[in-house]
C-alpha cells in the first residue's frame, strides 16, 4: 500500500459518532467550545478524502463544500456513479485502493463509521485521531463495529481542550 490513511473524527464519550437518524446536533452544539482541535492543519495534509454514502449526504447539508482542492471518493454499493461531479463512487474496497494507488494519493482521510470499520477490518488504516465530546447520547451510529481480529494501537498522545473536550492520537500496529 502506497498511501497513508487516517481518521479524524469526533465521538460521544459513549462512543457514537451520530444519533440514530445520523444527526450530528450533539457535537455541532457544542463543538466550537473545544477550541483549536488540530483540524485544519490535518486536512492541510491531506490530499483525498474517503467517505461512504452516509457521510457524503451529511456533507451536502453543510451548505458548502468542504473538500475543494481534495479528491473525494465515495464508497458506496447503492450511490449512482454519476450523484455528484465532485466525487468517484467506488463501490468495492478493492477498486477504491486500486484507484488510490493509480492516483499516488499520499494522505487519506477516511471519514464515516462504515468506511473506518471497512478500512479497520481490512487493515488499511495508520492512525486515529479521536476527539471525545463530554457529553452521552444513549444510541446512535458507534465508530468501532465488530472486528475478525483484535486492533494493536500505541497511543501517542491525548491532549486535554477546551470545554470538557479531550482528544487522543492512535497509531494502528500492523
Amino acid at each position: 500500500m502506497t498511501f497513508h490513511a487516517a481518521v479524524f473524527i469526533a465521538t460521544s464519550l459513549d462512543g457514537y459518532i451520530a444519533r440514530p437518524d445520523g444527526s450530528i446536533d450533539w457535537l455541532t452544539e457544542r463543538g466550537e467550545q473545544a477550541g483549536d482541535t488540530g483540524y485544519d492543519e490535518f486536512m492541510a495534509s491531506i490530499d483525498t478524502v474517503v467517505m461512504g454514502r452516509n457521510t457524503f449526504e451529511k456533507v451536502l447539508t453543510f451548505g458548502f463544500w468542504p473538500y475543494e482542492g481534495k479528491h473525494v471518493e465515495v464508497l458506496s454499493t447503492t450511490l449512482d456513479p454519476d450523484a455528484d461531479e465532485r466525487v468517484i463512487v467506488h463501490r468495492t474496497v478493492d477498486g477504491l485502493v486500486e484507484t488510490l494507488a493509480d492516483r499516488g494519493a499520499q494522505r487519506i482521510y477516511a471519514d464515516g463509521g462504515a468506511v473506518i470499520q471497512t478500512f479497520l477490518r481490512a487493515g488499511l488504516l495508520n492512525e486515529l485521531t479521536i476527539t471525545t465530546a463530554p457529553v452521552l447520547i444513549g444510541s446512535g451510529l458507534p465508530l468501532f463495529g465488530a472486528l475478525d481480529n483484535d486492533v494493536t494501537l500505541v497511543h501517542n498522545a491525548t491532549r486535554t481542550l477546551k470545554a470538557g473536550f479531550v482528544q487522543s492520537d492512535y497509531t494502528v500496529v500492523r
